[in-house]
């Protein structure tokens, strides 16, 4: 019988990044979960179309948003970020067992809504003559989710509350570069994330807190193991420490990322 982990193991090796969009926001939300079901890697994870071209995040040249090609290549460079978003959430959910029901079905929905992401995103990018996969990416997001494949606190700690978490910071220079530059479209587009995005990073707390609960681990301290053993990126401002109250972090955490 299909489950909600085995569906979402389907949709990660899906190669085509329009139909896995539509396929996880068409999913049912009334599947079991299977949540101490054994289930074996199968296919090509993350499944990827071959385009667009993956090359090192410095090897991305920056256009200026005032000019078409700089608006295209950002918002190009979002919809690889949903797209990864969308694999990084049914990753989550298919490779570690054992969790609460709940655990599973809020990683779905979150993975639902990062596929509205990136076909908002796509579907502006062709207002602007560009298809995603015309422009090269890079795959930093995805590279931190393998060094974190066998541990699920490292996988939360370093992923939804590091990674993702700087988008929190991101989202408001670029949501005004782009109303400065005249896309209120993709502005509008950059709220919706923003919102969004809170509510992932405020899933990913609440587990990772969780998960130091039940092994009798202090959160904080247990942070800084985490990211110096998976060698994280370093945490830099400026914070949008709102949001990040907003999605979860403790006061201690947002003092100490203020030092």
């Amino acid at each position: 019988m299909e489950t909600l982990r085995s569906l979402s193991l389907d949709l990660l090796t899906t190669t085509d990044p329009n139909q896995k969009a539509s396929l996880t926001r068409a999913m049912s939300a009334g599947l079991r979960a299977g949540a101490d079901d054994d289930i074996l890697a199968r296919g090509i994870i993350p499944g990827r179309p071959a385009k667009p071209i993956l090359v090192a995040h410095t090897g991305l040249v920056k256009r200026s948003v005032h000019t078409n090609e700089g608006r295209a290549a950002l918002i190009h460079s979002l919809a690889h970020i949903e797209l990864n978003a969308i694999d990084l959430a049914l990753d989550i959910c298919w490779r570690f067992k054992g969790m609460p029901d709940l655990f599973y079905e809020q990683w779905m929905g979150i993975a639902r809504e990062e596929a509205l992401h990136f076909e908002l995103l796509r579907d502006h990018l062709a207002t602007l003559d560009v298809r995603y996969g015309d422009l090269p990416a890079h795959n930093a997001l995805w590279d931190m989710a393998e060094r974190t494949r066998h541990d699920l606190l490292a996988r939360i700690a370093l992923v939804p509350r590091t990674a993702e978490a700087r988008g929190l910071d991101a989202s408001p220079p670029i949501r005004a570069k782009l109303a400065k530059a005249g896309d209120h479209e993709g502005a509008a587009i950059l709220d919706i994330i923003l919102r969004d995005e809170i509510g992932h990073v405020a899933v990913g707390n609440h587990w990772y807190n969780w998960l130091c609960q039940q092994r009798g681990l202090d959160p904080v301290a247990t942070y800084a193991e985490l990211a110096q053993t998976y060698d994280a990126p370093r945490l830099r401002g400026p914070f949008n420490m709102e949001a990040r109250l907003a999605a979860g972090f403790s006061l201690e955490e947002l003092e100490l990322m203020g030092q």
